[in-house]
């Protein structure tokens, strides 16, 4: 705020209005601001996610408001690059892990999440796309070399929200291919508490027919089966990817999407 990199959003409009009405604390407009969208929250999402936003904008904006009153800050280094790397880098870590837990912190983040919800858009990118706009007002106030830090603020912010969003959602898909898929499907079930699915292959070279396993983990289990499966079947082929959403029992709720 004090070297007026705007990254879009509430705070970033609040920061317009306090340079142009300098009496009017960030805080308390932030504050006034999220009340008018809290409605339309509440209208699209409903009142779980209107609890959860109140919550995390009550304290965001009254934390703002109190450090403007109170502790008067200064920026911390003169260095506008590092100020609206750093600062970016805080910022989307936290919007990402407030959007894992299907909240907000109010403001234009409501309408990201009514996109997503709605249009399944990805969440960062709804982000930048509300934030342009922004930026464009800031661009107009403080110049066009502040809106550019402003532009890099915004694209490099919802790149990290969506990286932490599929840090606490990624999975990992894993196909096995084994001549010994009883054991590695019971291995699965009960030890790594795990479903998967048995297929019917046939090697393309040798022509042999064998069993392709197919399932679902996290980290920690993928681990335990990698293990597993070295010491007692190191004849097996392994594939691993990446599952950057998983909805259904076990997982995240389909309802919930």
């Amino acid at each position: 705020m004090p070297v007026h990199i705007n990254g879009g959003g509430i705070t970033g409009i609040a920061i317009v209005i306090n340079y142009h009405m300098p009496s009017l604390p960030i805080g308390m407009l932030m504050m006034v601001m999220n009340v008018i969208l809290f409605g339309i929250g509440f209208l699209f999402i409903g009142g779980n996610f209107g609890a959860k936003t109140i919550y995390a904008s009550i304290g965001m904006s009254g934390t703002i408001w109190l450090i403007e009153m109170v502790l008067k800050p200064q920026a911390l280094t003169n260095d506008v690059l590092l100020s609206a790397i750093i600062g970016t880098l805080l910022l989307g870590t936290g919007l990402g892990i407030v959007f894992s837990q299907n909240a907000s912190t109010g403001g234009t983040d409501i309408i990201a999440k009514i996109l997503n919800k709605f249009f399944h858009f990805n969440l960062g990118k709804s982000m930048q796309a509300v934030d342009i706009f922004v930026v464009i007002l800031a661009g107009l106030s403080f110049g066009i070399a502040t809106a550019l830090y402003a532009v890099v603020c915004v694209f490099l912010n919802g790149i990290i929200i969506d990286k932490v969003i599929e840090g606490f959602t990624s999975v990992k898909a894993v196909m096995v291919f084994s001549n010994n898929s009883e054991n590695i499907q019971k291995y699965i079930i009960n030890e790594i508490d795990r479903g998967c699915t048995a297929f019917e292959g046939k090697g393309g070279f040798t022509g042999n027919k064998n069993s392709v396993i197919y399932s679902v983990m996290d980290r920690t289990q993928l681990i335990k089966l990698r293990t597993y499966i070295k010491k007692n079947y190191p004849d097996s082929f392994i594939i691993v990817s990446e599952a950057h959403e998983v909805l259904g029992e076990g997982f995240q709720n389909i309802q919930n999407v």
